[in-house]
């Protein structure tokens, strides 16, 4: 449980760089471990704030056939830039991108490290 648990800290840490060194106006001002830390702030607002904001977002993502989810992960990347003073974000939707890239890179990653294989006919 805890070599799984590194391992999502860590391709959450690997999206977070590619985030930040994509799209523009997300900036994370330090070095590796500075990627680190930001990671496991917005692991931790993902975890604790995260159910509370798609539980009050229910009505909109259901009318909006789940893109409005992606508001919500944007609004979470800004509370964590919010929270940290070496993360920043040049607006929401600096905060909406980058949501986006991390939500891309964390599923397209653990799913190539999860080992399951899709079948195909």
């Amino acid at each position: 449980m805890l070599q799984k648990l590194l391992l999502r800290w860590s391709v959450l840490t690997l999206a977070v760089w590619l985030a930040a060194a994509v799209v523009p106006g997300v900036h994370v001002h330090g070095g590796f471990f500075t990627y680190v830390w930001v990671a496991l702030l917005f692991g931790l607002v993902n975890a604790v704030l995260g159910p509370i904001l798609r539980l009050i977002a229910l009505p909109f993502t259901l009318l909006t056939l789940g893109l409005f989810a992606l508001i919500v992960n944007g609004v979470l990347v800004a509370i964590t830039a919010g929270l940290s003073a070496k993360f920043d974000v040049g607006g929401f939707f600096s905060a909406f991108l980058a949501a986006l890239v991390i939500s891309l890179v964390s599923t397209v990653v653990n799913r190539v490290t999860s080992g399951k294989r899709s079948r195909s006919r």
